[in-house]
């Protein structure tokens, strides 16, 4: 075959797991690298726990340096953006009107953190999503202390706050959910994260951001939506986030509803791949399009994206395989980690062993239609963490899974 481009959308780690990839795999023609920030790939999770705090500084953050990726031999195309792709023909159209043809082509730009409208040029109002973020916040954060309002009490809200709180900072965290992360991890380990939030001090209030008060451009107070006003000196929005796929939507041959929409090998269209936050895959395991914000998924996905790519170019002879993995994350707040193993979105089912509370010993499984599909611990030695993933390394039925849930933890 002739050898041609392939693109990698994306400077993230799952665009440098792809990159790394795609060269080990075999393929020797031009291989262009994308990215919308300046930066050279860099490590997420840490932005809001180690950076934020200021116990890391940027240069820990880097995934590999620019020598690293000058032996890729990459085409690497840094504060540039995708605008447009045509699935089509695989040619992808750069900020500036630059068109790349392409024989294949890797999605990797994640998600953005979503905002509120009219907010955008607010002084102490910020997000956290990118390196400049979490470096914009830590400033603040590194001053006297002061009074920080946290909208949104997801898994970012959560971990900033501590971090805030930890700091000397006066803290409010506002979510929607009445319990900390409740959405995700149920009432049993929610109502565990409240205690420990309040233990350190964070108040915690129910209710959705409406207004944003200021006085000569500066952050003063927000008003919930219930009318009931609090003074602040910055806000924090962790209101969640939306998958950076509008530069796809011209190309109607592309599903970028929650994300772009794959197959079970990660192909969204003849030589068109994603993967990381953006992709919504079908996972085979569970039987349904999944679509996960896990640093550990961005990098396994990346390179099963790659490996099947390659083959359908007919770089690799092996055969294309199904992505089916036991997505894996973990959260650090006020030095409880947690840790959850599957999918834990979406149950229509939980349920929680409080092995320790003063030790903050805990274990949770989590199931949809029957079927267990995920499990939490805290507190636990890392023996029984890893034989957790077992439970449901495939998803089976929920008595099953809930007695060797017991017995992993020694709780039968």
């Amino acid at each position: 075959m002739t050898v041609g481009r392939i693109a990698v959308v994306g400077a993230s780690a799952a665009g440098l797991a792809a990159v790394e990839a795609l060269r080990r795999g075999g393929w020797t023609g031009e291989l262009t690298l994308v990215g919308d920030e300046p930066h050279l790939p860099y490590d997420r999770p840490p932005l809001s726990k180690q950076l934020l705090s200021g116990d890391w500084e940027r240069d820990r953050l880097g995934l590999r340096t620019a020598d690293q990726l000058d032996a890729l031999d990459l085409d690497v195309r840094l504060g540039t953006k995708a605008t447009a792709l045509d699935a089509g023909t695989r040619t992808l159209t750069l900020a500036g009107g630059e068109r790349l043809e392409c024989d294949g082509v890797i999605v990797a730009t994640g998600v953005r953190a979503r905002t509120l409208p009219g907010l955008a040029r607010l002084d102490g109002v910020h997000t956290l999503r990118t390196l400049d973020d979490a470096l914009a916040l830590r400033t603040w954060l590194s001053g006297a202390p002061r009074r920080l309002v946290v909208a949104g009490n997801g898994v970012l809200g959560c971990e900033a706050a501590a971090v805030a709180r930890e700091l000397g900072h006066e803290v409010t965290l506002v979510g929607r959910d009445p319990l900390p992360m409740g959405r995700l991890v149920g009432d049993g380990v929610g109502a565990l994260l409240a205690a420990e939030h309040e233990r350190h001090g964070v108040r915690m209030l129910t209710g959705s951001l409406d207004v944003v008060e200021t006085v000569d451009g500066h952050v003063t107070g927000v008003r919930l939506t219930d009318g009931s006003t609090l003074g602040a000196d910055t806000v924090l929005l962790a209101i969640g986030s939306e998958p950076a796929v509008d530069w796809l939507r011209a190309d109607a041959a592309l599903d970028t509803a929650d994300g772009l929409r794959c197959d079970e090998y990660c192909a969204a269209a003849p030589g068109v791949y994603a993967a990381g936050d953006v992709a919504r895959w079908y996972h085979p395991g569970h039987g349904r399009h999944l679509r996960i914000e896990h640093r550990m998924n961005a990098t396994e996905q990346a390179m099963a994206a790659a490996k099947n790519l390659l083959v359908e170019l007919g770089v690799s002879q092996d055969e294309r395989r199904p992505f089916a993995p036991v997505p894996y994350f973990w959260s650090d707040q006020y030095g409880m980690k947690l840790q959850a193993y599957g999918v834990l979105a979406g149950a229509d089912r939980a349920e929680t062993v409080l092995l320790d509370k003063e030790q903050r010993r805990v274990a949770a499984l989590y199931g949809r239609d029957g079927q267990a599909t995920g499990v939490l611990a805290a507190g636990l030695p890392p023996r029984q963490i890893r034989g957790l993933r077992a439970v449901i390394a495939t998803p089976g039925p929920w008595e099953e899974a809930h007695s060797r849930l017991l017995a992993a933890v020694g709780a039968e």
